[in-house]
C-alpha cells in the first residue's frame, strides 16, 4: 500500500518538476530575449523646457548591470513560483486518475456493479474510463454467467454419479446377485459413464468455444456440412427424418474445429429434436461480404419468448422427469459461443407450424488458400 502511494507522488512530483521546468524556460526565454536588448536603449529627456516637444540631449539608460541583478532576483523569485503551479497543475491533472483508482479498488473488491461514470469534460481520461467501465460491465456478466454455469454443471454432473452409485450399491447389497445379474448391472453402470462422458465432452466444447478464436484458416462451410451430413445420415434414417442440403461455396475464416463443431451441434439439434417423417434442411450460400449457414427443421410449435432462453447452457424445453435426456441442454449454447467469438450474427425464428429456423452469418473470405478448407 505504501509503495502504490509513493508511486503516485513521485509520478506527481515529476509532473511538478515537469511544467515547474516549463515555466521556468519561459521565464528564462523572456529574459533573454526581451530584456537584454532594452539595456541598449537610452532615456532622452528635453534640455530647454520639459512641457517641449523638442529634444535636443541624452541621458544614461539602464545599465546592463542592474538589468540583469533585476533579473536574476526575478527569476530566483520564479523558482518557487514555478515548482507551486507546477505541483497545482499536476494535482488537478492527476485527480480523476486518483478517483478511478479508488474506484477500480472497490470494485476489484468484489462490487463488481459499481461503475466509475466519468462525466464531463470528455478527454482522453473520460475515454479511458468509459471503456474501463464497458470491460467491468463484461467482467460482471462473464462471473455471474461462470457462476451460474458452475452451478448447473455440478447439478448435471452429480445426477449420473448419484445413479451410478445407487446402481452399484443395490447390487452389491443383493445376497442373491448371480452372473447374469452383475452383468446387467455392469451394463448400465456402463452406459450411465458414457453418459456422463459425453456431457464432460460438451462442457469441454462449451468452454472451448467462449475461450475464443486462436487461429484463423479459410473454411469453405459446404465443405464442413458435406461432412458433417455424411456422419448424420445413419442416425437420422433410423429416426425416419429426412436430411436435404442446397450447399453453394460460402468461404470464411475462423477455427475449423469450431466452426465443424458448430455445425454439428445445429444439425443434432435439429434432428434431435424433431419428431418421426420429419425433415432438415441445410443451406449454406455467400450474399455480398457475408456467407450464411441456415439449418431448418420440423418438430413441435415453440413459443417465441422460449426461443433465446434455448441459447443458455442447460436450458431445455420439455426435459424428461426421470432425468433421461435425448441430449445436454448445450448444443445451441456452444452454437451461440462460437458465433460469438467469430463474431458472426445469429438469427432464429420459429415455424408456425412447427420447429426452428437458425441463420448464422459469417464474414466472406475471398480469396481462400488452396488445401486449407475443411
Amino acid at each position: 500500500m505504501t509503495s502504490r502511494k509513493l508511486a503516485r507522488r513521485s509520478l506527481q512530483t515529476r509532473l511538478a518538476l515537469a511544467y515547474a521546468a516549463g515555466i521556468y524556460a519561459a521565464g528564462v526565454f523572456v529574459v533573454v530575449f526581451v530584456s537584454v536588448p532594452l539595456a541598449g536603449i537610452q532615456s532622452t529627456t528635453s534640455t530647454d523646457h520639459p512641457s517641449s516637444s523638442a529634444i535636443t540631449g541624452t541621458g544614461a539608460g539602464i545599465s546592463l548591470p542592474q538589468l540583469l541583478t533585476g533579473s536574476a532576483v526575478a527569476l530566483v523569485l520564479l523558482i518557487p513560483i514555478a515548482l507551486a503551479l507546477g505541483w497545482y497543475v499536476a494535482g488537478r491533472f492527476l485527480h480523476p486518475l486518483r478517483a478511478m483508482t479508488a474506484t477500480a479498488k472497490i470494485i476489484s473488491a468484489g462490487d463488481l456493479h459499481r461503475r466509475l461514470d466519468l462525466g464531463e469534460p470528455t478527454d482522453e481520461l473520460t475515454e479511458l474510463g468509459h471503456t474501463l467501465d464497458d470491460l467491468f460491465a463484461r467482467l460482471q456478466a462473464s462471473f455471474d454467467a461462470q457462476r451460474h454455469f458452475v452451478a448447473n454443471a455440478s447439478h448435471e454432473l452429480r445426477t449420473p454419479l448419484a445413479g451410478l452409485r445407487t446402481l452399484l450399491e443395490v447390487a452389491l447389497a443383493d445376497p442373491d446377485a448371480d452372473t447374469d445379474t452383475l452383468r446387467a448391472t455392469c451394463q448400465e453402470a456402463l452406459a450411465l459413464g458414457e453418459h456422463q462422458e459425453r456431457l464432460v465432452q460438451a462442457l469441454l466444447a462449451l468452454a472451448t468455444s467462449e475461450r475464443g478464436v486462436t487461429r484463423r484458416d479459410p473454411v469453405d462451410l459446404a465443405h464442413v456440412v458435406e461432412g458433417v451430413l455424411a456422419s448424420r445420415r445413419d442416425q437420422a434414417t433410423r429416426k425416419g427424418i429426412e436430411l436435404a442440403e442446397r450447399l453453394t461455396p460460402a468461404v470464411t475464416a475462423g477455427d475449423p474445429r469450431l466452426i465443424e463443431s458448430l455445425v454439428a451441434n445445429l444439425i443434432d439439434n435439429a434432428v434431435r429434436h424433431n419428431h418421426a417423417d420429419g425433415h432438415v434442411q441445410v443451406t449454406t450460400q455467400t450474399s455480398g461480404t457475408q456467407v450464411a449457414l441456415t439449418v431448418t427443421n420440423s418438430g413441435p410449435v415453440i413459443p417465441d419468448d422460449q426461443v433465446q432462453r434455448l441459447f443458455h447452457p442447460f436450458q431445455r424445453l420439455a426435459p424428461d422427469r426421470h432425468g433421461r435426456h435425448d441430449g445436454y441442454g448445450l448444443g445451441l449454447a456452444i452454437v451461440n459461443a462460437v458465433t460469438q467469438a467469430h463474431h458472426a450474427t445469429l438469427t432464429t425464428s420459429t415455424r408456425p407450424e412447427g420447429g426452428l429456423s437458425i441463420t448464422v452469418r459469417f464474414a466472406h473470405e475471398p480469396h481462400p488458400h488452396p488445401g486449407r478448407t475443411r
